[in-house]
């Protein structure tokens, strides 16, 4: 009978440690790991679930996971890696935490304030602190002041599979990071920015297949900061702004007050729409630093690809001021309310072949009213060929190049836009080829191609629908094939 006994006990913490003989410690540690319920969490979302979960985290057991229901929280969880070691936070989908007191929901604290570089790493980074990880969980904002998740002095930062609204901000992130994942999530309908780079020095990060919409402080925002490597691919932004909000971006890179800017970004591949009654709404703002420095007059922010998107239905599709080292290609545009493209005191800008449209499909509501120009102003060394412009309507021109210089203007296509087609005020130094310029719409009276005031400018070999009307001593003319 006694040896019985022993095989049924022995059966039951086989069963409950998944196979494994454990102390009645480390049987307590795998509890923790599978159900914060087992350390008084209740999920009814009612009951104050703060303790039961800091409890699972405090413990150190790695896998802090919630089973399905609602956990009222009512101050951050804290997870400082250093004392607590590597955490996931894990809800399997089903889960959700709401946050009913001010600050982050899940606050994660590193200690590692270097660079990327294996040689800045501090050894209990590697041994306790790696890739932090919340997975599958949701979480809601209940109080103003909520915000989703915080994170500084994180390594491998990753976040999968989230649900957040309703929060301040869904991704705050302070201090210094490194190498952060975002892929799968939803942050929608937050009052601040989806995921807010905060005057945070963060290199590395991918942003990858998420939807980040009706967030109204902005979808992917950085202000001042020093941040490289931001990589966003295959994501939907949308409406990330508000009818009553200060003016933001659905994408917005502010550098201004910085002493390090950011550059090195990439933003392919992704469909970025709305809100065209926002107030100075865009769909990508990059906003460099202006103000000198005591090694340069002024700094352009750069090294930007933007290339293979959607952009529409804002006042502005694509905005980039002091900027240098922007290339742009492969991107369709319509619906830009003012512009769909204003460039402004930039440099080295490539904009390659892109679509700017204006489709019938799409001529419902308000969108008739899209002007849809482009502006490159007070510029220099740009480079623009095999652009697709059509239907710019209510502007001095389809394509506006003012005040630049060395610009290089080739194998465009600029059509049916109302008063002139391509605009040279006050440039020099610059040329025009190979480009077809026409407006063919029934008594249309636009001229194609016109040139006022600069110098040492080259028009040659443009097919147009008008003889080009060019101010004297402007530019040198040859080879123009027009009625």
């Amino acid at each position: 009978m006694k040896i019985q006994q022993q095989t049924v006990l022995l059966a039951g913490v086989l069963l409950l440690v998944g196979g494994q003989t454990l102390s009645g410690e480390d049987r307590t540690a795998d509890i923790m790991e599978q159900n914060v319920r087992q350390l008084g969490a209740v999920g009814d979302g009612k009951a104050d679930d703060t303790a039961a979960i800091q409890t699972a985290v405090n413990a150190g057991s790695g896998v802090v996971r919630l089973p399905k229901g609602t956990y009222r929280i009512t101050k951050p969880i804290l997870i400082e890696l250093d004392k607590v070691g590597y955490t996931s936070i894990c809800g399997d989908g089903v889960a959700r935490i709401v946050m009913t007191g001010p600050g982050p929901a899940l606050k994660f604290v590193g200690t590692h304030f270097k660079s990327a570089d294996p040689a800045d790493f501090a050894q209990n980074v590697w041994e306790r602190q790696r890739m932090p990880l919340v997975d599958g969980l949701a979480i809601d904002g209940d109080h103003p002041e909520a915000v989703g998740i915080e994170a500084t002095g994180t390594m491998e930062l990753t976040l999968t599979r989230l649900h957040i609204r309703n929060t301040l901000h869904s991704i705050h992130l302070v201090g210094s990071n490194r190498n952060l994942i975002l892929s799968d999530c939803h942050l929608y309908e937050n009052r601040g920015a989806g995921i807010f780079y905060d005057n945070v020095s963060l290199h590395q990060s991918n942003i990858v297949g998420c939807h980040i919409s009706y967030n109204r402080g902005g979808g992917i925002v950085s202000r001042a900061g020093n941040v490289r490597n931001i990589q966003i691919t295959g994501c939907d932004l949308e409406s990330n702004m508000g009818r009553d909000t200060p003016p933001t971006a659905n994408v917005l890179i502010d550098c201004s007050g910085s002493a390090y800017g950011t550059g090195e970004v990439a933003i392919t591949g992704c469909t970025i729409q709305h809100n065209n009654d926002s107030p100075d709404s865009a769909n990508i703002r990059i906003l460099g630093r202006s103000e000198p420095t005591a090694k340069l007059a002024l700094i352009r922010e750069g090294h930007v690809t933007i290339t293979g998107n959607v952009l529409s239905d804002v006042k502005v599709n694509v905005h980039l001021r002091d900027c240098r080292g922007v290339v742009l290609t492969g991107n369709t545009f319509w619906m830009g309310f003012t512009h769909n493209l204003l460039i402004e005191d930039c440099s080295d800008i490539i904009l390659g072949p892109n679509n700017f449209d204006r489709n019938p499909l799409y001529n419902y509501g308000n969108s008739l009213d899209a002007r849809n120009s482009l502006v490159v102003r007070h510029c220099e060394d740009c480079t623009l060929t095999g652009l697709h412009v059509t239907n710019v309507w209510r502007e001095p021109a389809g394509l506006l190049i003012e005040d630049c210089k060395r610009t290089n203007v080739t194998n465009c296509t600029i059509l049916d836009c109302d008063n002139v087609g391509l605009l040279l005020k006050d440039v020099t130094n610059s040329r025009v080829s190979d480009c077809l310029i026409r407006d063919d719409r029934e008594n249309a009276k636009s001229a194609s191609l016109v040139v006022t005031g600069g110098q040492g400018n080259m028009i040659v070999h443009n097919l147009l629908g008008a003889a080009p009307r060019i101010a004297e001593n402007t530019a040198h003319v040859a080879g123009n094939v027009q009625p």
